[in-house]
């Protein structure tokens, strides 16, 4: 059966590919079970050799491949350009990772072990099946890439049916770069297919990323198995009265807006303490209504299309929904184009915490301000959220840094920051609904490989 792919901006036919049937999913089964049992006889220095050759063939062809995700994912094109300098960054802490990675020294040397030494070692579990989003379709197939091939790990990667494309395009390079073929697999298929895979024995774990009803659903299925799983969030920032506020405008617009909020750690909740409230309000709404809306191979385009008119729809109905239980809305609230999937830079506030608006993941161009006296009440109200990724928090005082780390029930807390900062080294992932286990190289590494003991 054939998947027609199509640019989200204009709505033209990029290409086609075919979809997997049940007869080509088990010979990458195959191909995988084969590949661990060569994959363990290979060294470290040759698997991070090929991490480098494919970083360096990315980089090659940064171009292109910037190009093909702004299409298919409608990912503005400075950001698209970002994403794949993010990848050759995260291949290239995969391919350090990959020389350093190893066990420990265990101290046995008394009582019943004196005499002894006793080491570790980190063995990988074996095949691994990662499924990756729409919206970041090339680096985050390589926050499961990486650090697997790092350890000597088969891939079998499930792309979003949105950008299948960025896919198949890394395939082919790693091909290039000399990583064998049955090392790294994309199989484009349902997901009736995708979950006959993870239920497969031969599969040993698996790595998640997309919405949280779907990850905590898949993770039921194979509760032996072992899971990461990179979830969703409504994340929130808080500013205090002693913030940058050009700042924290500057980064807050930036960080709710870019890519239309269809990031999992895009701002969605703002807490602004009261001294500072009205003012913050105006500076941010001006700054939000400057923002670009359009074509997102403009390079001056911030916000661009949704990846699909349903959620048109639905953002606009959960918007509408807050207007009519009393929200205000300080800009944005429609459509700017619905023939391009466009809808406005939307800010509100006075809307009531029981809304979809507020209290579930509106991955959409949507945020929503609220007034906080006592900035523990701030944390308190970040905290009554079902989810836990990241937390952004602006202050000047080292005294509300240490309580926000210290209380906020998140992954992650950024200060002076977005909850959307990231660096592909540092561990990331959620608490409560938002996730389980952790990415990052190093992390992820980890979650892909058991721990063996020898003692002598």
């Amino acid at each position: 059966m054939e998947l027609k792919v199509f640019d989200k901006y204009s709505k033209s036919l990029l290409g086609t590919t075919e979809l997997a049937t049940a007869e080509a999913v088990e010979e990458v089964l195959l191909g995988a079970t084969k590949s661990f049992q060569e994959l363990k006889k290979t060294s470290a220095g040759e698997r991070s050799a090929w991490l480098r050759s494919l970083a360096s063939l990315i980089q090659r062809d940064s171009q292109r491949l910037a190009g093909l995700i702004t299409a298919e994912a409608g990912k503005p094109i400075s950001y698209s350009l970002g994403e794949v300098a993010r990848s050759v960054t995260t291949l290239n802490f995969a391919a350090d990772e990959c020389l350093k990675f190893g066990g420990e020294v265990v101290g046995v040397d008394f009582g019943a072990g004196a005499g002894k030494q006793a080491y570790t070692q980190r063995f990988p579990i074996g095949p691994i099946l990662g499924i990756a989003p729409f919206n970041f379709p090339l680096n985050l197939i390589l926050h499961k890439l990486g650090p697997a091939l790092a350890v000597g790990a088969p891939t079998i990667i499930k792309p979003s049916l949105y950008t299948p494309l960025t896919a198949l395009a890394l395939e082919e390079l790693a091909s290039e770069a000399g990583i064998p073929k049955s090392a790294f697999q994309v199989v484009v298929c349902e997901n009736e297919l995708c979950e006959k895979i993870l239920l497969d024995e031969r599969v040993k774990a698996f790595s998640f990323t997309g919405s949280p009803k779907v990850g905590w659903d898949l993770k039921a299925k194979v509760p032996k198995k072992k899971t990461t799983l990179e979830l969703g969030g409504n994340a929130a920032v808080i500013v205090d009265q002693t913030a940058d506020l050009n700042l924290a405008v500057n980064a807050i617009a930036s960080g709710a807006f870019l890519y239309s909020g269809q990031i999992c750690i895009s701002t969605q909740r703002i807490f602004i303490q009261d001294e500072i409230y009205n003012k913050f309000l105006n500076m941010l709404t001006e700054k939000v209504e400057s923002l670009k809306v359009g074509d997102p191979h403009d390079p001056a385009t911030i916000v661009g299309p949704l990846i699909d008119p349903l959620h048109m729809t639905r953002v606009s109905d959960w918007v509408n929904e807050a207007v009519d239980a009393g929200a205000q809305v300080h800009c944005g609230g429609e459509a700017f184009d619905e023939e391009h999937g466009l809808y406005k830079p939307t800010l509100i506030s006075d809307a009531k915490n029981e809304l979809r608006i507020v209290c579930e993941e509106v991955f959409g161009p949507v945020a929503v301000l609220q007034k906080f006296g006592h900035f523990s009440h701030a944390l308190e109200e970040v905290n009554k959220s079902k989810f836990g990724l990241q937390a952004g928090v602006f202050t000047n005082r080292l005294d509300h840094m240490k309580q926000a780390f210290n209380e906020l029930e998140v992954g992650g807390v950024m200060i002076n920051n977005v909850p959307g900062f990231r660096v592909d080294s540092m561990p990331y992932g959620g608490v409560k609904e938002s996730g389980f286990g952790r990415e990052g190289i190093r992390y992820a590494m980890e979650e892909m490989t058991e721990e063996k003991l020898l003692v002598f």
